[in-house]
């Protein structure tokens, strides 16, 4: 844990015990494909996408899917639009679009490709679990068949080509093996096992990611890319795409706020934050609040206060024993012991500070914190009447009633 540079905490994340770190760790923003699956989520101007793609590539993500061309000719013209800009302003992010395994999908993503002199992703999927093949009225020979016949399409054609084992985490051994030994030898460049029902648990995933490593490597695939692609169904998906990372698999798929398909997707911003915090990059942080907050105006999400990293509260205490103990660290070791003495984030990192509230569930300490930091007497006469205040509410205070409190019977500037 990089976040603790004075070596006053111990961290039971790492030791010998620990596996040993990713090589690397890239990621993919599915926000304006499996995000805007979302049924709650309002379908955004062209614009508005742009400038998500602006704001993604600032904080280091790499790729992005920009839609699924396949689903229709409006579907198709916004895709290309997307990639057009990526290419026009020479953003640093990879366009990459989905596809189900036909040439009516793939197609319209190879002529995306040509008409842009730039060739882009295809991401093309298909279902591996025994579930869902019996739903589709599909062999395990059959699903191997195609996989071989489109993503060699798709190679043939000029794409790199991430071949998406759909249903993954609910797939036997034998079964992902015959598709990625299909896909590899067709060309494919990356493999994504996905967790596409949120059925895994961190430990399933780190099971799966390294199973599906080592059978790349077994059969003379070391340098395919291993993705992992998760849903939040459990409540699990953060921890489980970190597990899956640590497992072997060097590109995660997230969203925005973890906005998605029924439960959504892992969170872009805890993630990046959480590999930062481990050690396995340096994405930059310093951006990620302007991304959440266009993404919750793009998709039409609100952030709930206690989001972690972007929420309101995130940094913010009214909590007395918790506002003293920041004080203190304030006080002996500056912002940086500030940052650690209540929190696992450095709020720095994102732009941010500790902020102390005054609410009934404050103290002195509270009091005293935002009498100071507004330039208001702290005498103990004021505090108290400030404190009785606060206990006698039933929510923090806003700064409006603080100085009302501060300024009666005489209270006021110092």
């Amino acid at each position: 844990m990089t976040s603790d540079p004075g070596g006053l905490t111990f961290d039971w994340d790492g030791g010998e015990a620990a596996p040993p770190p990713p090589a690397s760790v890239g990621f993919d923003d599915e926000t304006l494909r499996d995000g805007l699956q979302s049924p709650s989520a309002r379908h955004p101007r062209l614009d508005e996408r742009i400038r998500f793609l602006e704001l993604a590539a600032a904080v280091g993500i790499a790729s992005a899917d920009v839609g699924m061309p396949g689903a229709g000719s409006g579907a198709a013209a916004d895709a290309e639009a997307l990639c057009r800009a990526i290419f026009e302003r020479r953003l640093p992010i990879a366009p990459n679009c989905a596809a189900r395994a036909t040439e009516r999908d793939i197609r319209p993503v190879l002529d995306i490709g040509q008409r842009l002199g730039a060739p882009v992703e295809v991401a093309l999927f298909l279902p591996s679990s025994p579930v869902r093949c019996l739903v589709e009225g599909w062999t395990l020979a059959e699903v191997a068949g195609r996989v071989e016949r489109w993503v060699g399409f798709a190679v043939r054609g000029g794409a790199p080509v991430t071949f998406v084992a759909e249903d993954a985490t609910r797939s036997r051994p034998d079964a992902l093996r015959s598709m990625m030994s299909a896909a590899v030898g067709a060309g494919a460049g990356r493999i994504c096992v996905a967790d596409t029902v949120g059925q895994a648990t961190p430990l399933g995933a780190f099971r799966l990611a390294a199973f599906a490593r080592r059978t790349l490597d077994e059969m003379g695939a070391a340098a395919v890319g291993l993705d992992w692609h998760g849903h939040d169904d459990r409540g699990l998906a953060v921890a489980s795409a970190l597990a899956a990372a640590s497992g072997g698999a060097s590109r995660l798929h997230a969203t925005a706020l973890g906005v998605g398909e029924r439960a959504g997707n892992p969170a872009m911003e805890q993630l990046l934050v959480n590999v930062r915090l481990l050690g396995w990059g340096r994405p930059e942080l310093f951006g990620l609040m302007a991304y959440a907050a266009h993404a919750s105006v793009m998709v039409g999400v609100a952030i709930p206060p206690g989001t972690p990293v972007v929420g309101r509260d995130a940094f913010r205490t009214s909590t007395g024993v918790h506002a003293s103990a920041v004080v203190k660290a304030s006080r002996a070791g500056g912002d940086e012991l500030a940052d650690l003495v209540y929190s696992a984030v450095p709020a720095a990192w994102l732009g941010r500070a500790q902020e102390i509230e005054v609410g009934p569930m404050s103290g002195a300490a509270n009091v005293r914190s935002w009498l100071a930091r507004n330039g208001l007497r702290g005498d103990d006469t004021t505090v108290a009447r400030v404190l009785a205040a606060a206990k006698a509410a039933d929510r923090t205070l806003t700064d409006d009633e603080l100085r009302a409190a501060a300024a009666e019977r005489g209270g006021g500037e110092g």
